[in-house]
C-alpha cells in the first residue's frame, strides 16, 4: 500500500486558506506520483497547500488542503476528535447486532475503537461519472452512513470487516461540517473558514 510521502512545508505566504478536493479512488494523498498510481498535482495545482490528514488510495471523497499549520492541527489531530462522516457499501445485509458492534465500539488488532455512528442508507446518488465498484452478483450488498472521531490507518474498512461485512466502496461524505457535496471527482472549492467547526 503505497503512503503519503512527508513534504518539507514552507512558511504560510498571504491569508489561511482551505480547500475541499474529491479526491477519485485510486489517486494518491500526495501531489507526486510514486510510479505506480497518480498523485494530487493531476488534479489541482495549488503551491503551498498541503493535506490535512489523507485518505487511502483506494478510497475517495473530501480531502482538505491547507496553507495553515493551526488549521490542520485543529482538523486532523486526534485530541480534538473531529468527526469524519463516510459512505461505506459493504458486501452483505448488515444485521442488528452488526450495527450494534459498530456503534460499541470494535476490537482491532490495535485496539478497540470509540463508538461510532451507523445507518443504514439508500443507495445513494452520487456522482455523474462513477468509478467502477467491486462487487459480486451472487452477494447482496448494503450502504451504510459511519462517523467515526478517530484516525486510525484504514479504520472504517477494518471496523466493517470485523463485524463481517467486508468493505467495498469508501467514501468520505464530510469532516465536521465540510461536505464534499456536489464536487465532481477531481473537482475542488474554497472553503469559507467559517465552515471549520469550533473546537
Amino acid at each position: 500500500m503505497s503512503r503519503a510521502r512527508p513534504r518539507p512545508r514552507a512558511k504560510q505566504s498571504g491569508p489561511a486558506r482551505l480547500v475541499a478536493l474529491n479526491k477519485p479512488m485510486n489517486v494518491l494523498s500526495q501531489f507526486t506520483d510514486d510510479g505506480k498510481w497518480p498523485g494530487l498535482g493531476r488534479h489541482l495545482d495549488l503551491p503551498g497547500l498541503y493535506p490535512a490528514g489523507r485518505l487511502d488510495r483506494d478510497s475517495e471523497g473530501l480531502l482538505l488542503l491547507t496553507n495553515d499549520g493551526k488549521l490542520q492541527a485543529r482538523l486532523t489531530h486526534p485530541r480534538h476528535k473531529m468527526p469524519k462522516t463516510y459512505l461505506v457499501q459493504v458486501e452483505g445485509t448488515p444485521t442488528d447486532d452488526q450495527l450494534r458492534a459498530l456503534t460499541t465500539g470494535v476490537d482491532l488488532n490495535d485496539g478497540p475503537t470509540l463508538p461510532a455512528e451507523v445507518s443504514r442508507l439508500d443507495p445513494p446518488a452520487l456522482w455523474p461519472r462513477d468509478p467502477p465498484v467491486r462487487e459480486r452478483k451472487s452477494v447482496p450488498d448494503a450502504w451504510l452512513g459511519l462517523t467515526i472521531r478517530e484516525g486510525r490507518n484504514r479504520q472504517v474498512r477494518r471496523m466493517t470487516a470485523a463485524v463481517g461485512l467486508p468493505c467495498l466502496r469508501l467514501v468520505r461524505w464530510s469532516i465536521g461540517g465540510i461536505e464534499v457535496g456536489k464536487l465532481d471527482p477531481g473537482a475542488w472549492r474554497e472553503v469559507d473558514l467559517g465552515e471549520v467547526p469550533p473546537l
